[in-house]
C-alpha cells in the first residue's frame, strides 16, 4: 500500500518536473543547465524530462489535460523563467500544486493506476485525510 507521499515523489514530482522543464525549454528557449539549476535537478534528469524518458507520460498528459493544474503549471513556468531561479514564490506555487492535485484527489487517480487492489475502507479513509488538507490530524 502506497502512501500519498510516496505516489507525490515517486510518479507525481517527476512528472510535473517533465511538464516544467520542457515548458521552459521549448516557450521560454532556456537552456538544459538553466532548467536544472531552477528545478533542483540534473542536467542530465532535465535532458530524460525533455526527451520523454523520464517522467510517466500517461500521468503526463492526464495532468496536462486538467484546465486548474495547466494553469497553474503555466502560472509556474512563467514565474521560473521570469526569475530565472527557483524562488519562495515559485517553491510555494509548486507546493500548492502538489497539494491541489492531493486535495482535489487527483492524486487517488494515479493511485489506482499504480494499484489496483487497493482495501476499500483503506481509500475512503486516505480520501477523507486528503480532503481535510495538510497537517490534519486523526
Amino acid at each position: 500500500m502506497l502512501l500519498p507521499a510516496e505516489i507525490e515523489s515517486k510518479t507525481l514530482i517527476p512528472a510535473l518536473r517533465a511538464i516544467l522543464a520542457k515548458k521552459l525549454a521549448e516557450d521560454h528557449n532556456i537552456r538544459e543547465d538553466e532548467i536544472s539549476k531552477m528545478l533542483g535537478v540534473t542536467q542530465a534528469a532535465v535532458s530524460n524530462y525533455i526527451r520523454g524518458t523520464r517522467g510517466d507520460p500517461s500521468l503526463i498528459a492526464k495532468l496536462l489535460a486538467e484546465k486548474q493544474v495547466l494553469d497553474m503549471i503555466n502560472e509556474l513556468s512563467d514565474n521560473l523563467s521570469s526569475d530565472m531561479a527557483y524562488t519562495p514564490s515559485s517553491l510555494s506555487k509548486f507546493i500548492g500544486l502538489c497539494n491541489y492535485i492531493k486535495s482535489s484527489l487527483l492524486i487517488c487517480e494515479i493511485h489506482h493506476n499504480l494499484e489496483s487492489d487497493i482495501d476499500e475502507q483503506v481509500c475512503k479513509e486516505c480520501e477523507n485525510m486528503l480532503l481535510k488538507g495538510p497537517g490534519s490530524v486523526y
